[in-house]
């Protein structure tokens, strides 16, 4: 199982967390988020493991191709209502895509069918007002009924009280969690004691 910890600004913090060797680690760059890396954002050096995860709500493709290269990053999160033919073009530029989805009482299957083979993972995040970062759980037992062969990323409210009943999952298709509110200081600032104990409690339960 992999660990995305998304949400990283500060440069410190992020080669504190960078220590624990998350698999993937996400840097916003949607400015309406409290947790926008800025305008002066210098990405500091990290492990080559760590695959440097850019997230995007509603910016053009080419915006997106420009940050990544000026940024070294290897993931493209896209968080909005971007198209099947949106996500292709990303990939076209040679990223790997995470298309995020918003949950609530029941997941869009139908809806997910319509990105096979257009992105590379899914990212299953409780739904909510804005993108992402409310902390909140969906009912992870629906995804019981997921049939597709995308990959999928579990999303919104994994703490360390409940991240072991989410690791009881058996799914073939789930490839990891993605934290971020329940491990903050603040907005982009993270609690590296806490991500570290996650990371032992994966470590012991995978």
């Amino acid at each position: 199982m992999k660990i995305k910890v998304c949400g990283m600004r500060e440069a410190g913090n992020i080669r504190d967390v960078a220590e624990l060797t998350p698999d993937f680690m996400g840097f916003i760059f949607y400015r309406r988020s409290p947790r926008y890396v800025g305008e002066d954002f210098v990405m500091p050096a990290l492990p080559d493991g760590i695959r440097k995860t850019g997230v995007f709500v509603k910016e053009p493709v080419e915006n997106v191709v420009r940050l990544t290269r000026q940024y070294g990053l290897d993931h493209v999160q896209l968080h909005s209502d971007e198209s099947p033919e949106y996500c292709a073009e990303v990939r076209k530029a040679g990223l790997k895509v995470l298309k995020a989805f918003a949950v609530d009482s029941a997941l869009d299957f139908e809806g997910l069918a319509a990105f096979e083979g257009q992105v590379d993972y899914f990212l299953l995040d409780t739904k909510g007002d804005g993108y992402g970062g409310h902390g909140k759980t969906f009912n992870w037992k629906i995804l019981a009924d997921y049939k597709g062969s995308t990959p999928f990323l579990v999303a919104g409210g994994i703490s360390n009280d409940n991240v072991s009943e989410l690791l009881k999952l058996e799914h073939p298709r789930f490839y990891g969690i993605d934290v971020n509110s329940r491990y903050e200081v603040s907005p982009g600032l993270k609690d590296v004691a806490a991500l570290r104990e996650l990371f032992f409690r994966a470590k012991i339960l995978m």
